[in-house]
């Protein structure tokens, strides 16, 4: 067998580059077609493509151990001996192996040049075997099938003493970074304007996004209530000083103006007994909680026995005065039983109201104290609810201010001023209060006992422009005889006089603007009277003047003229309303106000 040729100077390193394989069928090669190879510059070498046949490992070595690897034919040599045994191999060349092309040989033996940065790192690495590189020929040899078997065969044998390595990627690089390598040009330098500028254009469509959402908010949300706003003066203050009453000489006495105030006093208020001026608290509960309407009779009450045994007391001897003409059994209606209360002062018929009231008279005395104190009627006791006992007292001053809150009733003073009365049975009965009549007075009720001596709560008014002024006067504890005659005498020089101190003065004149409507956006519509306002009162007096919506809801949009509220001057029964309305047009807010409003 053929010594083991030398290892030819072609052969390449593990860092040489790397060649184009083409593997040829291990069947096609012929014994008769082995032949030297083509020499350097040959047609074999024009596509630089080397042809390997890898013969099985252990059928390339001898059976007198590895002394020499047949098959390896040098580029030129013509042995016959190879020729002839390359069939035989060639059977078991289609398992695979690894492959290794020879680099061609070099024109010139030069020294190694550094290599290039597309260098391939291969995978495994030969330790031995490595020859000095030839010279490489114009144009490589293209190596015999034989010499690429025996190089595989001696790289495989070499393999298990190879290290396998693999190669990692490096990490990423950031994209300003690989954008830089690839522009081949540095990313700019940060400055606090080019920082700016990206700050801007990332807030600046946040900025636009969250200033469309709040203007659809502010569209969308509900209007806020408009309000009535008043611009006139509050009050009014009547020019002069205080008007002197004609107070009476003994007792006391009390005078107001209902929604006014207090036009003065006299005498010591303390507590007196005030007789059937009493009643006038039966008759405030009883209508209070059985309010009748005008033109009713209310409810009907049925007359017991006591009412009948009571009424046949009606003598000077028992000193009382009661409706003899009831029965028991009969019925007498709310309105009759009021009446035969306040005219002729039925003492019988203020006990039955009770009882038909509360239950008891016991129950209705406590109703009685306990109306007393929400009404302020601090120097007041009631012991019972027809004043016939002494032990029930009050002041002037605590009447009054029961009698504002009685003139308050329609229904109370349509019975009150009357100068008679005509019981159920037909029997007319006088009213002791007599102020009624022409001097304007409106009752309210008398009470006399030799203990009390003569008392009286009244009422009056005034007509004063569109107005009726109410007043309400108390004059108690007059003894001179008569009692009755003298109380009238003293309550009547108190009651014109306070007439004559009234006056009307004109605080607003109509189509003067007294507020204006708030849209709560800013937006304001002027509202003016629609008629002259008149103040009622006494000279030094200051009322009150009110601007309100008149109870109904103000509206988002009307038309100039429409009534949106009422100017009230005064309080309580008295009180003067002039309706006002609005001067312009009110209309809905428009589109800046709903975007710039807050709150």
């Amino acid at each position: 067998m053929a010594a083991k040729p030398s290892a030819p100077v072609d052969e390449p390193a593990d860092s040489e580059r790397t060649a184009v394989f083409r593997a040829v069928k291990p069947g096609a090669a012929k014994p008769e077609a082995a032949k030297p190879s083509a020499p350097a510059g040959g047609a074999g070498d024009s596509e630089r493509t080397a042809v390997f046949r890898v013969p099985k490992v252990d059928a390339l070595k001898p059976d007198a151990g590895q002394k020499s690897k047949p098959g390896a034919v040098k580029p030129g040599s013509a042995s016959p001996s190879a020729s002839a045994q390359a069939p035989a191999p060639a059977e078991d060349g289609e398992r695979t192996a690894v492959f290794r092309a020879p680099k061609p040989e070099a024109p010139a033996p030069e020294a190694p040049k550094a290599p290039k940065a597309s260098t391939f790192v291969p995978l495994r690495t030969d330790g031995a075997g490595t020859t000095e590189a030839k010279p490489k020929p114009p144009v490589p040899p293209t190596p015999s099938v034989s010499a690429a078997a025996s190089t595989a065969t001696e790289r495989l044998d070499r393999s298990d003493r190879s290290e396998r390595t693999t190669q990692q990627p490096l990490p990423p690089k950031p994209p300003l970074d690989m954008l830089a390598d690839l522009t081949n040009n540095p990313p700019p330098p940060p400055s606090p304007l080019r920082t700016a500028v990206r700050r801007f254009k990332i807030y600046a469509p946040l900025v636009v996004l969250l200033g469309i959402i709040l203007a659809v908010v502010q569209l969308v949300r509900p209007l806020p209530e408009p309000k009535l706003v008043m611009t006139a003066k509050s009050s009014y203050t009547f020019e002069g000083a205080m008007p002197q009453l004609p107070w009476p000489s003994e007792g006391q006495a009390y005078m107001a103006a209902a929604g006014l105030g207090t036009l003065g006093q006299s005498g010591e208020q303390k507590p007196v007994p005030i007789a059937s001026v009493t009643k006038s608290m039966t008759a405030y509960i009883i209508l209070r909680d059985h309010p009748i309407k005008k033109g009713e009779q209310g409810a009907m009450i049925d007359v017991d026995k006591t009412a009948e045994t009571e009424g046949k007391k009606n003598d000077s001897v028992n000193n009382e005065s009661t409706l003899d003409t009831v029965k028991e059994g009969d019925k007498i209606s709310e309105y009759d039983a009021i009446a035969a209360l306040m005219i002729p002062s039925a003492n019988n018929i203020a006990r039955l109201l009770a009882r038909w009231d509360a239950g008891s008279q016991e129950a209705f005395v406590k109703k009685m104290n306990d109306t007393a104190k929400e009404l302020g009627m601090t120097n007041t006791t009631y012991t019972d609810p027809s004043g016939l006992d002494a032990t029930t007292v009050s002041t002037a001053e605590d009447q009054v201010k029961l009698g504002l809150k009685l003139v308050e009733i329609e229904t109370l003073l349509d019975i009150t001023k009357k100068p008679n009365w005509v019981d159920p049975s037909g029997k007319s009965w006088r009213n002791w209060n007599g102020l009624t009549g022409p001097s304007g007075a409106l009752g309210i009720k008398t009470g006399t006992t030799t203990k009390a001596g003569g008392n009286l709560l009244f009422a009056a008014q005034k007509k004063i422009g569109n107005t009726n002024q109410l007043i309400v006067g108390a004059v108690l504890g007059q003894h001179k005889p008569s009692i009755i005659d003298t109380v009238l005498a003293a309550s009547k020089q108190l009651m014109v006089g306070t007439q004559k101190a009234l006056d009307g003065a004109t605080v607003v004149k109509k189509g003067d603007v007294v507020g204006y409507v708030d849209d709560g956006l800013g937006g304001r519509t002027p509202v003016v009277a629609t008629a002259d306002v008149q103040a009622i009162g006494w000279a030094s007096l200051t009322v009150t003047v009110k601007l309100a919506d008149g109870g109904g809801a103000m509206p988002q949009t009307a038309t100039a003229g429409t009534e949106v509220g009422v100017l009230t001057v005064g309080e309580g029964a008295s009180q003067v309303k002039v309706p006002v309305a609005l001067k312009s047009d009110l209309a809905s807010p428009g589109i800046g106000s709903k975007l710039t409003r807050i709150g």
